[in-house]
């Protein structure tokens, strides 16, 4: 058991020196072996990050942009953050596109958020006029995906 964990040590340092890393960490069977590399000559001091000097900026009200439609009463909104998926699959034919019409409840896309795909559902009945959203993009919480007429 020791030759292995002296044979896992070396080859950690040899993984570092190749890759130039300053530590590095493995486990396994509830054996964990961490390594970090021995500084040269002494710690360098720590200094406080200096915050630039702010001044006040005269602007004016921002337009709407055109790559984030307003919030409107006919979007469907994402309700969690993540990543969207329009399709099952990549080769799959999207959940919806436009022209179609969908019912409350029917599933219009995927999020997957902390590795679980979450089906996302029509809060209410339309036509899809328009998809807002690109496959595999993130989402942020209400982030309009669809519109519907």
């Amino acid at each position: 058991m020791q030759n292995i964990k002296k044979q896992a040590i070396e080859e950690l340092a040899n993984l570092m020196k190749t890759h130039q890393l300053s530590e590095i960490e493995y486990e396994e069977n509830g054996t964990r072996i961490r390594v970090v590399a021995k500084r040269e000559g002494p710690i360098p001091p720590v200094t406080p990050p200096v915050e630039p000097a702010v001044a006040p900026v005269l602007t004016t009200p921002a337009e709407p942009s055109l790559n984030k439609p307003a919030k409107t009463e006919n979007n469907l909104v994402s309700p969690m953050v993540g990543i969207v998926y329009l399709s099952k699959a990549p080769n799959e034919p999207p959940f919806v596109k436009v022209g179609d019409f969908v019912k409350e409840g029917d599933t219009v896309c995927l999020i997957e958020a902390m590795k679980t795909f979450n089906p996302i559902k029509a809060t209410k009945s339309g036509k899809i006029s328009a998809v807002l959203v690109e496959s595999g993009s993130p989402v942020e919480y209400n982030q309009p995906l669809f519109t519907l007429e």
